[in-house]
């Protein structure tokens, strides 16, 4: 199987000893460590060193004078295995001391389109290097683009293989993945938690890198958070343990329609087929009216959550409702009958009503904002209470579907001992609305639940398979998995009832 090579950009020296193994090349950002011994180095790494003084116009750290720019890279390139070179540097002193095959040939700077990129390529394209690394910053999925359409070019129209070029910040993480695929021979990364920038370990767990299976569908997640989402771990995970050739992505946009109008259609002119998609907040609406087939439950809600590519044309659907009813049923909850409060009227949320009221529930909406709320209680004829006026006290069953993750939502001391809330946003830790219940007496559901089971359902409506139902949960409890092909490809549909402990 073809590999990328993996390179880890260190900004502190404690990043060394939680380095994945699967690094093979350590950039040390001299600008933010200062100029570190690479024989101490060299005893805690065993790959290639990279030496990089970005500077401020790069978005670096180093601002200092010319000449001693030159003399730290000259004095570097005595030592160091490979020398990070910005334009600025690109002088006959500079390149007559250090050889073309130790010189990484480096520009970061704003998003720009196919054509100025094209130009600034043409600028390095003459200099002798091991590697040309482009990197123009990416504010939304669709800026990520030029730099994969230049690297085709290079690759295919000039068989160059010794450029690098992708998008920089969380926008642009996509396409550091598809990169490598379209000829860049080397993948870069965080060593540590970096502002903007995935980690070389999430590369490793999420996507499987430094391993290039063939790709013949891509999937992916698109919302204003999609680089937080733990959901392409739990599918590009499954794809590996199933041998099904398919990658799943974060597509971050806050411009849904400029998205849907540009990406499908460019990623089939990079030789990538998109297939489907989770869509998150906040375009859940926006996606039902993109696409020619709606289902009865995603158009009740007025909202969609899944977008699926079926014989050339795209169905809506949502899995939002069943996550909340399948992980009540997992814990013995019978909705039928039972007072329910759904806080909160964007998609999710509604998605949610639809499928209690379905389920039996005497359901009411709560919501802060007036206009949504009404709208809300029209598209699903249900009454709605203002947020101001909620009392949780009411309710046997309380499932909460507002973006708030660190606040509790309502006042949670007016919960009933005993009684049942839903969350859908999830973290790192326990939501302060689940330690509110469950000091309270109550069962807290935490939105790590929902999500596996709408991660398995959308899993099996975009692949036709089921979700290996071990590993599922496993990954979704945050347990390492050395080996995906390792694990069980026994589906399951369950919820397993403690999996909430586990985050306790």
């Amino acid at each position: 199987m073809p590999e990328a090579t993996l390179v880890a950009s260190l900004t502190s020296p404690s990043e060394l000893p939680s380095l994945p193994a699967e690094v093979r090349c350590l950039e040390v950002r001299a600008d933010l460590v200062g100029d570190l011994d690479p024989d101490w180095l060299r005893d805690r790494f065993r790959g290639e060193l990279l030496y990089s003084l970005r500077s401020r116009a790069a978005g670096g750290a180093a601002e200092i004078s010319g000449r001693e720019r030159r003399e730290r890279l000259l004095a570097a390139a005595r030592r160091w295995d490979l020398i990070d070179l910005e334009a600025g540097d690109l002088e006959p002193e500079v390149l007559d001391r250090i050889p073309a095959a130790r010189r990484v040939v480096s520009w970061r700077g704003p998003a720009m389109d196919l054509g100025a990129l094209r130009t600034l390529w043409e600028r390095f394209a003459g200099v002798e290097s091991r590697l040309v690394r482009l990197v123009p910053a990416a504010e939304d999925a669709v800026d990520a683009l030029a730099p994969l359409r230049l690297l085709r070019e290079i690759s295919r129209e000039i068989g160059r293989s010794d450029v690098v070029a992708f998008a920089s910040g969380p926008a642009g993480w996509w396409s550091r993945l598809l990169a490598p695929r379209l000829g860049a021979p080397f993948v870069f990364a965080a060593a540590g938690e970096e502002a903007g920038e995935p980690t070389a370990a999430r590369l490793v767990d999420d996507y499987g890198l430094p391993d290039l299976p063939p790709v013949e569908a891509l999937y992916g997640i698109v919302g204003g958070a999609a680089a937080k989402s733990l959901s392409p771990r739990l599918h590009n995970a499954s794809y590996r343990a199933l041998g099904l050739p398919a990658l799943y992505l974060p597509f971050p946009t806050r411009d849904f329609a400029a998205f849907w109008r540009e990406l499908p259609e460019a990623l089939s002119g990079l030789g990538f087929r998109l297939d489907g998609l989770t869509v998150a907040a906040p375009h859940k609406e926006e996606a039902l009216e993109v696409v020619e087939h709606t289902s009865r439950l995603a158009l009740q809600a007025g909202a969609a959550n899944t977008l699926l590519r079926h014989n050339g044309s795209w169905r809506a659907d949502t899995a939002d409702a069943e996550g909340v009813l399948a992980v009540l049923e997992a814990r013995g909850v019978d909705v039928a009958g039972q007072q329910v409060a759904v806080v909160g009227c964007g998609g999710a949320g509604r998605a949610a009503a639809a499928g209690l009221q379905r389920a039996g529930g005497k359901v009411t909406l709560v919501n802060r904002g007036l206009e949504r709320g009404l709208y809300a209680s029209s598209l699903l004829s249900l009454p709605l209470v203002p947020l101001a006026e909620f009392s949780a006290r009411e309710f046997s069953l309380v499932v909460h579907a507002t973006p708030l993750q660190h606040e509790v939502p309502f006042a949670a001391e007016g919960l009933r001992h005993g009684a049942v809330v839903v969350e859908l946003v999830y973290g790192a830790v326990p939501t302060p609305l689940m330690t509110a219940t469950a000091a309270r007496g109550g069962v807290a559901i935490d939105g790590r639940e929902v999500l596996l089971v709408e991660a398995q359902r959308q899993f099996q409506m975009m692949t036709g398979r089921p979700m290996p139902g071990d590993l599922a949960v496993r990954l979704v409890r945050g347990e390492e998995v050395a080996d995906c092909a390792s694990i069980s490809t026994r589906a399951s549909s369950d919820v397993p009832p403690d999996l909430t402990a586990t985050f306790a």
